[in-house]
């Protein structure tokens, strides 16, 4: 979409260089990248600044003391919220249930704007960029059969958002 800017981040700069080697070859003069942190995201936006977010295949954390490490997870909705338009779009691709799940319950518990929520991309009837734009692992996971989960959700400047309490 030429109209639109698209900004990668990443810490690894593999990735990062493969990305930027891609932009360069297909002349994208509308693609940047950032090497650093997820956490010092706020560092490169100001509030308001972005329309969407998009969190590809995220390392799911899934032991319970490295939950605050998950790219869904309260802590970084809260940075996010502050850099999305209000009512702005997270996209969450993933071939792990188990994020996917937490994700979900995170927006059941904090009634976000659930947009779009699918247990096998490639099977439902969601169309546009999460299902034409494949990245590198998901076509591997597609390769070996697997499913790809897929949700898109809002977030509320206004709203607090909280961790649901597990028992």
């Amino acid at each position: 979409d030429p109209k639109s800017n698209f900004i990668g981040m990443d810490i690894k700069g593999a990735r990062i260089w493969s990305g930027a080697r891609y932009a360069v070859a297909n002349k994208l003069d509308n693609v940047a990248f950032i090497r650093s942190r997820i956490e010092f995201i706020n560092s490169f936006f100001d509030r308001d600044e972005i329309n969407e977010i998009w969190i590809t295949f995220p390392d799911p954390q899934l032991k319970r003391r490295r939950n605050k490490k998950r790219l869904t997870g309260s802590i970084f909705l809260q940075m996010y919220r502050q850099l999305l338009v209000d009512q702005g779009t997270v996209h969450l691709k993933t071939d792990n249930k188990e994020i996917f799940e937490y994700t979900r319950s995170l927006i059941q518990f904090n009634h976000f704007n659930l947009l779009q929520l699918t247990t096998d991309l490639y099977s439902s009837d969601i169309n546009g960029p999460a299902r034409d734009i494949m990245t590198y692992y998901e076509n591997q996971f597609l390769q070996k059969g697997m499913k790809i989960f897929y949700l898109a959700f809002t977030l509320n400047h206004e709203k607090e958002i909280n961790e649901p309490t597990i028992e």
